[in-house]
C-alpha cells in the first residue's frame, strides 16, 4: 500500500509539519509505504502556457519544464492513495501546491487521467483566525474533481483545534490505510 503525502510550508515546527506529523503517525502505525515530499524543497515551476495555451501537457500529457514536477507527478500516479497538507494563505493553498495541481491538472484532466478515482486525505491548516481552512479544502478539492481523484476526507486545522485535532489527524490517517486496503482487496 503506497501513499505519497505532499505537505508545503516553510516552517519546519508550525502548524502545518505538526499536522503532517500526526497524519504520518497513523499512516506508518498501519505499515503504509510512504513517500513524502516536501514541495518547498522542490524545485517547481509555474505553468507557462507554452504554445497556443496547450502544450506537450495536452498532446503529450507531460511538460516541457525542466523541474521537479514530473518525479512528483509519477509518484503520485504510482500511489494508490495521496495526503496533502498545506497551510492556508488567504484562504487558499500554499503557492507551490498551487502551481504543481496547475500543472497536473492541464497533464491529467486532458491526456493521462493517472489520478482519476485516487483517493486523498486532505488538511488545510489556517493560522490566525483559522477562518480560511474550511474554504481552502473546498478549493483543493474542486481542484482535484478536475482530475477525477475522490477527497477520502478533509480535515481543517487551525490553532483553535490544534490539540483536540491531534487525535483525529492520526486517526484519518489509520482510517485511511484501512480504506486504501479495503479497496485493494476488491
Amino acid at each position: 500500500m503506497k501513499i505519497v503525502v505532499l505537505w508545503a510550508s516553510p516552517n519546519q515546527d508550525g502548524l502545518t509539519a505538526f499536522a503532517k506529523n500526526q497524519v504520518l503517525a497513523g499512516l506508518t502505525e498501519k505499515k503504509a509505504e510512504l513517500e513524502v515530499i516536501h514541495l518547498n524543497e522542490c524545485r517547481l515551476n509555474h505553468c507557462s502556457a507554452c504554445g497556443n495555451g496547450w502544450g506537450d501537457c495536452k498532446a503529450k500529457g507531460c511538460c516541457v519544464q525542466q523541474d521537479d514536477f514530473e518525479d512528483i507527478y509519477s509518484a503520485l500516479a504510482g500511489a494508490n492513495g495521496f495526503v496533502i497538507v498545506t497551510p492556508v494563505y488567504w484562504h487558499d493553498l500554499a503557492e507551490n501546491l498551487k502551481a504543481l495541481l496547475d500543472r497536473m491538472r492541464r497533464c491529467d484532466a486532458s491526456h493521462n487521467h493517472w489520478l482519476k478515482g485516487k483517493p486523498g486525505l486532505l488538511v488545510a491548516c489556517a493560522g490566525g483566525s483559522g477562518r480560511g481552512a474550511t474554504q481552502c479544502l473546498c478549493l483543493l478539492e474542486d481542484t482535484l474533481s478536475h482530475m477525477g481523484a475522490l477527497a477520502f476526507d478533509r480535515l481543517p486545522i487551525t490553532r483553535a483545534n490544534r490539540d483536540y485535532m491531534q487525535s483525529a489527524l492520526c486517526g484519518a490517517g489509520k482510517a485511511f490505510v484501512n480504506f486504501l486496503t479495503s479497496q485493494s482487496a476488491q
